[in-house]
């Protein structure tokens, strides 16, 4: 389905992610319970002099995408010059209690093969609805970044290794708001975690927090994040009020009842 036209939601940290919203940015992430275990899955980021091939340390490399620029500290592209988020690719990294963390907005002939992958784990398939060849992901990145700068996919990459996938869009410009009192610059965020090692197990929830801080600190008119995650999903309910949202209301949205959940910019260093 088109982007934001089927469901509309954020499933964080249950394992799967937040998939597609009512709107042509927004997603539910959907994420299922996985056993504790080491972070792999993702794909290695690595050294600038290392061979371009050399993408992880796991005995299997199957699937990994090549290595993003500007993952390690050099510049990365900024995305649409004329997305209407303050050009997320120049925001830079951010420490954070896991590691390193950084956002790179997607290139659709470097990144659809792993994105799609990552869509065809039927964890994630349930709440993002993108499963089947890389065609239909890859329509999914491009309706994004041939829009109107709204909605900007993007690769999360953790310590230099790419393990995430998210939307950062603004809901206000969505059709996500037809369905919820909107404020101007409201921003929201989808997510999907891409291992199953890293779900379940407090991972989505810190990187919320970081990802919302980083919004909140670029986007100063900005003064509140939104989710809207499925009400089924109590994993991701539970992640995002540990990364500071609260719930606000039940939302009807095309396909699925969902919780809006929202960070604001006043409480953000009480919650």
């Amino acid at each position: 389905m088109p982007p934001h036209e089927a469901r509309t939601g954020t499933d964080a940290d249950a394992g799967a992610g937040t998939g597609r919203g009512a709107a042509p940015a927004s997603r539910p992430t959907a994420v299922p319970a996985a056993e504790p275990a080491s972070r792999t899955g993702g794909n290695e980021i690595p050294d600038e002099s290392a061979c371009e091939t050399t993408l992880s340390m796991r005995p299997v490399r199957a699937f990994a995408a090549p290595a993003p620029d500007g993952a390690d500290g050099a510049p990365a592209p900024a995305g649409p010059a004329d997305d209407l988020l303050g050009r997320i690719g120049d925001w830079g990294p951010v420490r954070t209690p896991v590691g390193t963390f950084r956002l790179l907005p997607v290139r659709p002939e470097r990144d659809t093969a792993l994105v799609a992958r990552w869509m065809n784990d039927p964890a994630v398939a349930a709440f993002w609805e993108l499963d089947g060849p890389d065609d239909v992901t890859g329509r999914h990145l491009r309706a994004q970044l041939d829009g109107d700068g709204h909605s900007v996919p993007c690769l999360g990459v953790l310590d230099g290794t790419v393990m995430s996938y998210w939307e950062i869009y603004r809901a206000d410009l969505d059709p996500v708001a037809r369905h919820y009192p909107a404020r101007p610059h409201d921003t929201g965020v989808h997510l999907l975690i891409g291992a199953v090692a890293d779900r379940g197990r407090g991972l989505g929830s810190v990187l919320l927090r970081s990802v919302t801080d980083l919004v909140l600190d670029h986007r100063p008119a900005c003064a509140r994040v939104v989710a809207e995650p499925d009400l089924r999903n109590t994993a991701s309910l539970t992640a995002f009020l540990s990364a500071g949202f609260r719930f606000s209301a039940e939302l009807s949205l095309p396909g699925k009842r969902a919780a809006l959940m929202i960070r604001d910019r006043s409480l953000r260093h009480l919650m």
